[in-house]
């Protein structure tokens, strides 16, 4: 099995209070740090995905595109 560049994959166990480590490597690639926040999606057929901080800005702005209403 041979992975495109730029394409990763690793394991991480479930402990016991349903917490996994994300791997070094992982974290050093996307610069998670400790007390960041990471957002999960989930998709019943596809599975997790966690996508890099760097994803937010637009993720964010794709869910509220084209929405002109102010919050009161």
């Amino acid at each position: 099995m041979t992975a495109k560049k730029g394409q990763y994959a690793w394991t991480a166990t479930v402990g016991e209070k349903g917490q996994i480590v994300i791997p070094k490597q992982a974290r050093d690639l996307f610069g998670i740090k400790p007390g960041d926040t990471l957002i999960l999606f989930g998709d019943a057929e596809r599975g997790i995905a966690i996508p890099p901080k760097s994803a937010f800005a637009e993720l964010f702005g794709a869910a509220f595109d084209g929405k002109d209403d102010e919050v009161k």
